[in-house]
């Protein structure tokens, strides 16, 4: 009885009150809630036997060991994963088995890893997902370099929880294939006016040698598209390109069996002439259609028999032949229900070609740049279903250095990323456990086998899992087992495994819960409602599932009685939930009002649902500093870093008339400058002796021998490096009394503050509270 209390205690001790008081963003970053594995659950002590939580992670760390506990407990169960991610300068680099040595259950084909147990002697290993003994390989403890015996419990894969085998050729349905390269170039009268034809060619210029060729095994092509199509011969022993039209935009051909997709080492010189010249080809052009649908047809002739990646840079909306969209934008349906429907794709054909694509190892990269209306719903299909990427840039105009730079530098790393190729995706887990529902760009080829052309670096996908069974043992694993082909042209498997303690108290579920894993499933639902019904009820359905968990903790752990309590009370792991719940729903992808144009909250819901958690957090409630009053070692280098000022929460009332400030999303960086600023700071930052003299929009913040200067530069600096992904946020100055739509652009991210119908964040914790009172 005494320890039942103790333990009970411990779980009321950990309680945090949240009606009145600011929430505390301090701890937004703080790791998940520890995994409490009973002693000896794995087979070595090493620290990485079990996943780190940048590579997958479970919305609880403790799995209710019942359905009915589960439905009980009205916490999602999912996970939420990024197998590919980039590795940083700090990181523990995954560690390659290259013995072709690969021990698998012979029922369930799970990969031997740290939570196996050897028996008999250790001739025979249990399998820790369906239990079945299997013999351990005669070479599992001998070392074929020295042709010695080896250690066994050295070996990676008993030890780290993330490994890559060395596959053997029986992992692979064809040889590893040349990584292929297409580029689909729009060279209508929008992409040459903008200059985005000239700098997406001095871009492929300036990178060629960053694109993954270790093998000198590469291929590229480039089509460029107007109302025709335009091939290119780089035969390496021609003098100069020769160009191909094609203007029958009915019945698509490629007008030669060779030589449009080239070896990019033997076709260098010539690639690069041409690359210098498209922009002077096309300057002159007034033609203002596209035909993009066909050229991805010709493109996807082209690479289809080897596979690889089709890369569309696209300015107008595709408005000939097949797949031809027409802008659809209507302004008085937006903030309305109906509003979903401009949210979905416009064309079966970009879903249908996508599909397609799958199927041969082609994926789509699209990279949008919107003078106007650019269907970014539609367009998007196509990475969605072929695990690419989507990048939009609306406004782009390469006259302003700002544009041309994030463009450049988020291509040139899209070119440069050392992808994987022709790859699969499977999840086991214990008996009891299956996975009921998959997240995320791919396309999924049979109930559980997800298919990805390509392999992005930090891509995240989410995943549902269910209970089937009561669970018996007193843990549960998940592996997650990547098969793909690296740049290199090497075939491996990357196999990520978790292991979590099973759990029949709620208490101890409900202390285990992981807030980042549950909000980025809640992203990703909510994103999945507002396409598949309305805008209002992704919104609802979030507010209901935040009401439904505190409602469980308030009745089954604290065990109040009903009827209204003066205060919300939350376990610790819980305090920033209804903050990042109610930041999802004012984020652009969801919020409630007309102001939004239907591109950018596309691209504001692909965000959304593939960015890993590192920049999900930021991107839903970005990091507000104060940059007037820093304290003397921000923006300095200290042993851990660059220092940050300490973060502000989120709320005018914040903001001193006489402040300088600075929030960062992660996509955009804005620098907010009070109206009664002091001259001196507009002299230290910005080199101009007055407030009227500051430069708001999208700016370069000049370089000054001024310490304020050279903080905030190398502050804006490490925000552009310092998180995994491609992007390159902008900068934006905003003046109190600048232009109303920046201003209120920059407003709408102080999201504990009421806006015009949304609650601020105190009403809205006493919205949850009285409902879950009630």
């Amino acid at each position: 009885m005494e320890k039942a209390n103790t333990r009970y205690f411990l779980q009321v001790a950990q309680t945090v009150p949240l009606m009145g008081a600011a929430p505390q963003i301090g701890d937004l970053y703080s790791p998940p809630p520890q995994i409490n594995l009973p002693p000896n659950s794995s087979l070595t002590d090493s620290p990485y036997a079990n996943s780190d939580p940048s590579y997958k992670c479970c919305t609880v760390n403790a799995i209710p060991a019942t359905e009915s506990l589960l439905k009980k407990s009205r916490l999602p169960l999912a996970l939420v994963l990024a197998p590919y991610r980039t590795e940083s300068e700090t990181d523990q680099p995954v560690p390659v088995v290259t013995d072709s040595v690969i021990a698998r259950c012979r029922r369930c084909r799970t990969y031997i890893n740290p939570f196996v147990t050897f028996v008999e002697g250790g001739q025979r290993w249990k399998c820790n997902i369906c239990f079945l003994l299997n013999d351990v390989p005669s070479a599992f403890d001998f070392d074929a370099q020295t042709q010695q015996p080896a250690d066994r419990w050295k070996r990676a894969e008993l030890n780290y929880s993330c490994v890559e085998f060395v596959a053997p050729t029986e992992y692979m349905v064809r040889p590893p294939q040349a990584p292929a390269f297409v580029f689909v170039l729009d060279v209508s009268y929008s992409a040459i006016q903008s200059g985005m034809l000239a700098t997406a060619a001095r871009t492929i210029l300036d990178s060629i040698e960053r694109i993954p060729n270790q093998e000198n095994r590469t291929k590229i092509g480039i089509i460029t598209v107007d109302s025709a199509l335009h091939f290119y011969n780089l035969n390496p022993n021609l003098s100069e390109p020769q160009m191909l039209v094609v203007s029958d935009l009915e019945d698509v051909f490629v007008p030669s069996p060779a030589d449009l997709l080239v070896n990019l080492t033997e076709s260098k010189e010539i690639l690069k002439s041409l690359l210098e010249k498209l922009p002077d080809m096309f300057k002159d052009s007034v033609n203002v259609n596209n035909a993009l649908g066909t050229a991805l047809q010709a493109a996807f002739k082209m690479v289809s028999t080897i596979g690889g990646k089709i890369i569309c840079l696209q300015s107008t909306l595709p408005n000939v032949g097949t797949g031809a969209l027409k802008p659809r934008e209507d302004v008085k349906l937006l903030g309305t229900a109906k509003e979903s429907t401009l949210l979905n794709a416009a064309s079966p054909f970009y879903k249908s070609f996508a599909v397609d694509c799958s199927r041969s190892q082609v994926a789509c990269d699209m990279l949008i740049f919107g003078g106007q209306y650019s269907d970014v719903a539609t367009l998007s299909c196509l990475p969605r279903y072929t695990g690419g990427q989507t990048y939009f840039y609306p406004g782009f105009n390469a006259s302003r250095t700002e544009d041309a730079l994030k463009f450049a530098h988020e291509f040139s790393e899209l070119l440069a990323e050392q992808i994987g190729l022709e790859a699969v995706i499977r999840i086991r887990a214990s008996r009891g456990l299956r996975m009921s529902a998959f997240h995320g760009n791919f396309f999924i080829r049979s109930t559980d086998l997800l298919a990805l052309p390509n392999v992005p670096r930090n891509q995240s996908y989410c995943v549902e899992v269910s209970l089937e069974d009561d669970l018996k043992g007193p843990t549960v694993c998940f592996q997650t087992a990547l098969l793909h082909t690296t740049c290199f042209g090497e075939r491996r498997i990357r196999v990520i495994t978790l292991c979590l303690p099973v759990s029949n108290s709620m208490s101890e579920i409900y202390s285990s819960a992981n807030q980042q894993a549950i909000i980025a499933y809640l992203a990703t639902k909510g994103v999945e409602r507002a396409l598949t019904s309305k805008l209002d009820d992704a919104r609802d359905a979030i507010t209901n599932k935040v009401v439904d968990i505190l409602g469980v903790y308030k009745a089954h752990v604290l065990g109040s009685a009903h009827g209204s309590t003066p205060q919300l009370t939350v376990p610790e792991n819980f305090k920033l939930l209804p903050l990042l719940a109610l930041s999802l729903m004012k984020h652009d992808a969801l919020r409630q009002t007309s102001q939004i144009p239907t591109d950018l909250r596309s691209n504001a819901m692909n965000l959304l649902r593939t960015i890993p958690i590192q920049l999900l957090i930021p991107y839903l409630y970005p990091n507000f500093y104060s940059l007037h009053n820093m304290p003397p070692e921000a923006g300095e280098f200290s042993e851990s870093g660059v220092v940050f000022p300490p973060a502000l929460n989120l709320s005018a009332e914040k903001l001193e008339p006489h402040g300088c400030y600075m929030l960062e999303t992660g996509q955009n960086i804005y620098i907010w400058v009070a109206r009664g600023v002091v001259p001196q700071l507009c002299i230290d930052l910005f080199d101009v002796k007055s407030y009227e003299s500051v430069r708001a929009g999208k700016v370069t913040l000049p370089v000054l021998d001024k310490p304020l200067n050279r903080k905030v530069n190398l502050l804006i600096g490490k925000i552009r490096e310092m998180r995994r992904g491609n992007y390159y946020p902008q900068l934006y100055v905003i003046k109190e009394d600048g232009d109303p739509a920046l201003r209120m652009w920059f407003l709408s991210h102080l999201v504990e503050d009421r806006t015009d119908n949304v609650l601020s964040y105190q009403q809205f914790l006493q919205h949850i509270k009285d409902r879950v009172s009630s």
